[in-house]
């Protein structure tokens, strides 16, 4: 039966740069001239923003841009028990976040994304809407532990409180949810336990879950992806001009892949031929996955690009798709649902 999806699925990471007119609102906020309905209106405002670009763009699976989130942890310690700031730390150059502090036991409380969830799905032009969400590996990594005899302690309770998020999306009706582990790689020493992390925070998700792994040594982490309990796997690959895939087929990962053609480094766009001669490469480097199982994506979210550059290139990652699509012969249908028992 037809899912609705045509074969290579294209996405979006999850970022997606937010309108100006969205970053005068929050300024003006922080100085009081706005109140938090304004605020709260302009959110769901650049929210459709972002699923119409989408929309235009002919992305077959959206994401809200994730309007409402400023850095990826910092959201999330905002909103979990367990956790405190101390001020901004200094990450590159003139760049600043608010890297948080674990003082008491994590905790999860009221669910954190849920209203945004039931907000962008309301008004998606697609029912495969896509829910990101930061991995407990990330979140233990990029936070001061003050409370954890160690971090894989912290890292453990993490997981609980993601998976009861996670849990919570799914009864409200989320069919697709990526976990955001851009840290996984960095400690080679703790890649065995955060696996089991992740696969902790995804128990019971029978929903399809998607693992971005982002910048950095792939061979710390491309041994183990098979251990890992999702069913997806999206990968940063056209700013490495595609030499990971030779792991991928070294280490024969079984998992859907989603080739990142896009690099968000740069405000190049790339045309359509070069999309698909890059993903027709891949797909025949790694004969031994069938069609089903590639989807198409940018490397990592489009955040930092300016918004006109971010467009044109989901244009042009949507087109040369296309242009591969008519040469596949028929039978490629994508799974929409979850490929593994959780």
């Amino acid at each position: 039966m037809n899912n609705g999806l045509p074969p290579l699925p294209t996405t979006v990471i999850g970022s997606y740069p937010r309108p100006k007119w969205l970053r005068e609102v929050i300024r003006l906020r922080s100085l009081g001239r706005f109140n938090d309905e304004d605020l709260s209106e302009a959110l769901n405002d650049s929210v459709q923003v972002v699923l119409r670009d989408h929309q235009v763009a002919g992305v077959d699976v959206p994401t809200d841009g994730e309007m409402r989130r400023d850095e990826m942890v910092e959201f999330f310690a905002e909103r979990l028990g367990g956790f405190m700031f101390y001020g901004p730390v200094r990450v590159w150059g003139p760049n600043y976040y608010r890297k948080p502090s674990v003082v008491s036991k994590v905790r999860h409380g009221e669910p954190m994304l849920v209203d945004e969830f039931r907000y962008a799905s309301s008004i998606s032009y697609s029912p495969y809407l896509k829910v990101t969400i930061t991995g407990p590996y990330t979140m233990a990594d990029w936070s001061y532990n003050e409370y954890y005899k160690s971090k894989e302690e912290l890292a453990h309770d993490l997981a609980k409180a993601m998976n009861s998020e996670m849990k919570a999306l799914v009864e409200s009706g989320a069919k697709i949810i990526q976990v955001d582990e851009p840290a996984i790689h960095t400690h080679r020493e703790e890649v065995k336990w955060a696996v089991d992390v992740v696969n902790e925070s995804i128990k019971g998700i029978n929903v399809k879950v998607v693992l971005h792994v982002c910048y950095g040594d792939y061979s710390v982490i491309f041994p183990h992806l098979n251990e890992i309990q999702v069913d997806q796997v999206n990968l940063a690959l056209k700013n490495y001009e595609y030499e990971p895939i030779k792991l991928l087929k070294r280490y024969k990962v079984e998992k859907e892949i989603g080739i990142g053609v896009i690099d968000v480094h740069t405000n190049r766009v790339e045309t359509k031929e070069e999309v698909a001669k890059d993903l027709n490469r891949v797909i025949r480097y790694l004969d031994y996955l069938s069609p089903d199982k590639f989807w198409v994506n940018p490397d990592c979210g489009l955040k930092l690009r300016p918004r006109k550059v971010a467009l044109e290139k989901l244009k042009s990652m949507v087109a040369g798709t296309s242009v591969l699509r008519e040469k596949l012969k028929g039978g490629v249908e994508p799974s929409i649902g979850p490929t593994i028992n959780r």
